[in-house]
Parts: C-alpha cells; structure tokens; sequence
C-alpha cells in the first residue's frame, strides 16, 4: 500500500514508537533524518537563507538517494541560490529518469528557470516522458466496480487468482474469465491489503489494517493491524498475529522457508513473521521510510525492499545491513509493489509522475539497474496500479484499482465514477 493514497506524511513522522512486546531498537532514524531536513528547508527559506537552503536540499537529496522528488527541491533550491545552470542540469537529470511535473514547475520558485532560453529544450523532452504507453493486454475485469482490488496473487494448482478487497473487507477467488467467488471476510471487519500463497504449505496469508482516518473502520480501531494464515483448501482461518499499536502492515511477501516479510509503511518498519512460532521479528534499524511490498531472492539471503521515498535496498537477512540500489538515471522510488525474475526487477509505481509500470533489468549481481523498459503508462485505463504477480512468463497486475476516487476518509471523492478494475498482463523479458 503506498503512502500517497493514504498516510500523511508529515502525520507519519509523527507516529510513536512500537510497544515493549517489541523490544528491537525502535529507532527511526532515516524518518527522523528526514523530518530534520524537511525543518530545515522551511527554516532557511523563510529566512531568505540561500546557503542553508542549498544545503539543506543537498541532504534531501543525499537521504532521498537522488529521488526525483529530492532533484525538484534540488532545483529549487539552486534556482533560489542563483546557480541556473545547476539548476538546469538537475532538471536534465529529473527528466532522464523519465519524469514529468508540469504544476510543480509552474510555481514561482522557478520563474528564473523558465526565463532562460536553455529550459525550453528540456522541457519539450520532459513532454516525451507523459505520452501513452502500453505493452500490455486485458487478461481479464472485476466485475464489482466497489471493490478497489489491492494485492493479487496466483493458485496454479486451482488456476485461480486470489485478491484483497480494501473497502468491501474480504478476499476473493477468481478464474480466468473473470468469475468472482468469495475466499473470506476480514475477520475485524477491516480493510484487507497485503496477500500471499503458499504452494508448498497449502496456506494463504493476508493482513487487515484499520487504517487511521478511514471511516469505514470503527474510530477505536484506528492503526491496528493484523497478520491471518488461512488453510487455501478449507478456507478456515488458522492464525491471526496481532501487529504493533499504530501501524500498517499492508505489504507482504514469503521466503522460501515459508515465513512473511512483511512491510509497515507507516511506521518505516520491516518484519519477519515466522511460520511456526507466529512471532514478529523487526529486521531494521531504522533506514526506511515508507517500506513496500518486497521481493526475495531465490536463495532467501536478500530481501529487495522498495521505499516509497529512498528507492530500493538491498536488506541482507544474516547481517541486517542495507545496501541502496543507486537511482543514478533511474527512478527507482514511489513502488508500491516489486517482483523479483532473474536479473528481471518488475515494478508497479504509482508514486512516480506519471505512474506506470516497468520492467528494471539487473547486473549479474542484482544490485545495480542497468537498462528500464516500459509495460505500462499514462493510459486511459492504467489509473493507480497496485500489485501483480509473476505467473510463468507473464506479470499480471491490478489496474485501474480506484484509489484515486477516495478521499483521504475513504469516501468516494464527489463527483467519482468508478469503474471495474483491470487486471492487465505483459511478457517478462528476461
């Protein structure tokens, strides 16, 4: 679940720590990096302090792995300072990572920029970043228009696709033609976001989140969650794992071993869910800030996790450590869900402008991007894109899921119509 639909970020950093049922170090230390940074921007702006400003969008940046947001500041920042040139070079480095913010370019920040005679070639490249592109087909509709599909995965022993349902609370069991037929209700009566199968074990794991401010949750329910491992053939609930106070654990995936990393993006934190002891386990030390839906490596060593602001990195389960995949001339930020192929990264973001979906090819070593290729952008159908799954050689995955027709209450916006959501698939190209 990514932050821009629901978590206020600011309200975000501002979140308590976790209770002593978890007694890791807590610590959020690249969020509380981040809030500094953020202070210190609208502290020497409003001071007219040029240097501090710069300095401080240069720390931005720095955090933020070189972001496309984090350049937007940078440029700001340099344009503030004086320094068009600088300024011009960030903006050439925002739209080679394919990139496009006609309203932020607008503001008067920029005005100097926009004077100089060398921006119009730029921008006329930026408008190359927005044209429609699609590489893939409809494999098949959701019929239930209400249902804002969020996670996807695949049975292919049954040959059917699995999805959580946000705001009518349940998991639901469709076929191919589209065909619908309901696995379980949400057991509090939440929204249901993050879903997994396990083959080998015959088990379906999926979480519920009270997520705060949504009304169609009880008030007194507000920022708990909950870890449920259904048996996938009785469709009986085995366990459900209470999660930390004030979070939401709406990202999952499985190792090889058959336990759950699971990601809470409003709280920064990382956890490992162990099959048979039912514990969580935190596994960072504070380097996330909005924490997705990872990926494992095949060997089970390495957990790819997307942050919605840092890009990815790499988290090594044996040491802890996290390495960041450099962003260099790739966007690699606003993922909301990441799948792992070979040397093949597949990426569905929707906090990237414009959103889309995209296949990242890897070195030999999967730690560095080397080439991007697009499955799908700013189409008429695309809408917000959430997740997908890797069936044989194929990605499915949700479009058109309807989180942009909510207000940040969980009500339809005025005025929206909401469609049936899509499940669109492509061919990997390993």
């Amino acid at each position: 679940m990514n932050r821009h639909r629901i978590l206020i970020f600011w309200l975000a950093l501002c979140l308590p720590g976790f209770p002593r049922m978890y007694p890791q170090n807590s610590s959020t230390v690249a969020r509380d990096q981040l809030q500094q940074i953020q202070a210190d921007l609208r502290r020497t702006h409003t001071d007219k302090d040029a240097a501090g400003f710069l300095a401080a969008a240069r720390k931005n940046a720095e955090l933020l792995n070189g972001s496309p947001d984090s350049l937007l500041q940078l440029m700001s920042a340099q344009a503030f300072s004086g320094d068009i040139t600088a300024a011009l070079a960030t903006f050439e480095r925002f739209v080679g990572m394919g990139q496009s913010d006609e309203d932020t370019l607008k503001l008067p920040q920029f005005e100097k920029l926009r004077a100089d005679p060398r921006f119009a070639a730029i921008h006329a490249r930026m408008a190359g970043n927005t044209g429609a592109v699609s590489h893939a087909t409809q494999a098949f509709s959701l019929a239930d228009p209400g249902l804002l599909p969020e996670d996807i995965d695949y049975d292919p022993t049954t040959k059917l696709f699995y999805f959580t349902s946000v705001l009518e609370k349940k998991i639901i069991a469709v076929d191919a033609s589209g065909r619908a037929d309901l696995f379980a209700d949400a057991p509090d009566s939440w929204p249901m976001l993050a879903l997994k199968i396990d083959l080998h074990r015959h088990l379906l794991w999926a979480t519920e989140v009270a997520l705060d401010g949504f009304e169609i949750c009880p008030k007194q329910d507000w920022g708990r969650s909950a870890i449920l491992i259904y048996d996938i053939t009785s469709r009986k609930l085995l366990h459900r794992i209470e999660g930390p106070a004030k979070s939401a654990l709406a990202d999952m995936a499985l190792t090889p071993d058959g336990d759950a990393i699971i990601s809470d993006g409003n709280g920064g934190v990382v956890y490992r869910a162990h099959r048979e002891t039912l514990a969580l386990e935190r596994l960072d030390a504070g380097e996330f800030v909005s924490p997705q839906t990872a990926a494992i490596s095949p060997d089970g060593k390495n957990v790819y996790v997307p942050d919605y602001d840092r890009g990815i990195g790499i988290l090594d389960l044996a040491t802890r450590r996290v390495a960041w995949i450099p962003m260099n001339a790739f966007a690699l930020n606003g993922i909301d869900g990441l799948y792992l192929s070979g040397h093949t990264m597949i990426a569905t973001q929707n906090g990237t402008s414009p959103e889309r979906v995209v296949e990242f090819a890897l070195d030999p070593g999967n730690t560095h991007v080397t080439a991007e290729s697009l499955i799908e952008r700013a189409t008429p159908t695309l809408g917000d894109p959430t997740h997908g799954v890797i069936v044989g050689d194929m990605f499915y995955y949700i479009a058109n899921s309807g989180w942009n027709t909510l207000d940040d209450h969980g009500h339809r916006k005025p005025g929206a119509n909401p469609t049936a959501p899509l499940v669109m698939r492509a061919p990997l190209h390993n």
